[in-house]
């Protein structure tokens, strides 16, 4: 009889800084659940406008980096300690599927048919096509969807399409499995309380993996986010929070997109057309942290020329590694007033690899903090104003 797991997580090697040296992908799972959102027929269409507005800064180029590579395991594991729901019931892949499927046909069918409790694990095969779920879980029973990175969800296309999208859904967890080759990556409407852990999001047209449209309390954690801005190069982010005011009336009724309190930790991105992390203005509260930055690749378009852009509001940023960036480490704006301030930047580590940068630049100051325990390689100014601590 198969033993349970005890859960999973990304395995993340710590430095004495709090750096990230490495990930590795799990092969379990677990979940979560809340209230279900209501769908959002006007955000699920893909659409050819991203939703990055222009910041006022420098460009630069460079060339690709080759990919990271996400490394599957079974070895039992436990929730990160900064996800938002702490009720996480245990789940293995395998020995707890409730569902499985092994063609395109039967995962539409599992997604559209999605219950609380049930986990649907795909089994290692190529699932050609797009892919949406839109249902609810609860707490005590939320909804899995898990496989190992040899299932793969591919969208055929990186000209439109989103390759997998949770439209209105909440408590959802996925694990493991591999998305490529879309428009979009993975793409959260409306969607609360849910889980991208341990996938690997690569070939992609536009942005890796999008929370919008008010999209709140999850997290995305020890994921590998590489090649991405393939179809345009300035709406390629790696992981992307909220939508640029531009597109607002769009997707959140011309409101602030308060896609809040999310948490980006523990993920690898790299090869990334634009940043490497973009969080928009109207977010506020979330978390990045624990991250490994590479900005090879970066191609300067739209002003696109730091690892992170920090557009919202209370951010904390803290123990993230960067090497390689165009030109700046961090950068907080100021696109609407009143957003892109009271954001804390501390233990992070700095390695721009060009003599021009600044590590910190935030345009302007408002209510941001850096600390003195971040880190720069090499020399580099730490900051565009004094830090604190």
């Amino acid at each position: 009889m198969a033993t349970p797991l005890q859960g999973l997580r990304s395995h993340l090697v710590v430095g004495a800084a709090g750096v990230v040296l490495g990930a590795v992908v799990v092969g379990g799972v677990w979940v979560a659940t809340s209230t279900p959102g209501e769908p959002r027929a006007a955000a699920s269409a893909p659409s050819s406008d991203s939703d990055r507005t222009p910041s006022p800064d420098r460009t630069g180029t460079r060339t690709p980096a080759p990919a990271p590579t996400a490394v599957p395991t079974t070895a039992p594991t436990t929730a990160p300690t900064s996800a938002p729901d702490a009720r996480r019931a245990a789940v293995s892949c395998t020995a707890d599927a409730t569902t499985t499927v092994s063609t395109a046909e039967e995962l539409t069918s599992a997604l559209a048919k999605a219950a609380p409790g049930q986990v649907i694990a795909m089994a290692p095969g190529t699932y050609t096509g797009t892919f949406t779920g839109s249902a609810a879980g609860t707490s005590a029973q939320p909804i899995t969807l898990c496989g190992s990175a040899d299932a793969v969800l591919d969208g055929g296309t990186t000209d439109k399409g989103y390759v997998l999208h949770l439209d209105g859904a909440s408590h959802w967890r996925l694990a493991g499995f591999t998305v490529r080759n879309g428009q979009k990556g993975v793409m959260f409407d409306g969607v609360q309380h849910s889980s991208v852990e341990g996938i690997t999001v690569t070939e992609i047209g536009d942005e890796g993996i999008h929370l919008r449209a008010g999209s709140s309390d999850n997290t995305v954690s020890g994921n590998a986010v590489t090649k991405t801005g393939l179809r345009k190069p300035q709406f390629g982010e790696g992981i992307y929070v909220g939508s640029s005011k531009s597109n607002w009336c769009r997707v959140s009724d011309c409101q602030e997109d308060r896609s809040d309190r999310n948490v980006v930790t523990g993920n690898t991105i790299s090869d990334t057309a634009a940043e490497n992390v973009d969080i928009k203005e109207g977010t506020t509260g979330g978390t990045l942290s624990d991250n490994s930055f590479d900005g090879t690749g970066m191609q300067g378009e739209n002003h696109a020329d730091s690892w992170v852009d920090v557009k919202g509001n209370g951010w904390t940023v803290s123990g993230n590694r960067g090497v390689d960036s165009p030109l700046d480490g961090f950068q907080t704006h100021e696109l609407l007033s009143g957003w892109g301030t009271d954001n804390t930047f501390t233990d992070n580590t700095v390695d721009l690899g060009n003599p021009e940068g600044v590590a910190f630049a935030f345009r302007p100051v408002e209510g941001n903090t850096v600390s003195c325990d971040n880190t720069v390689v090499g020399t580099n100014e730490l900051s565009t104003t004094s830090c604190t601590g």
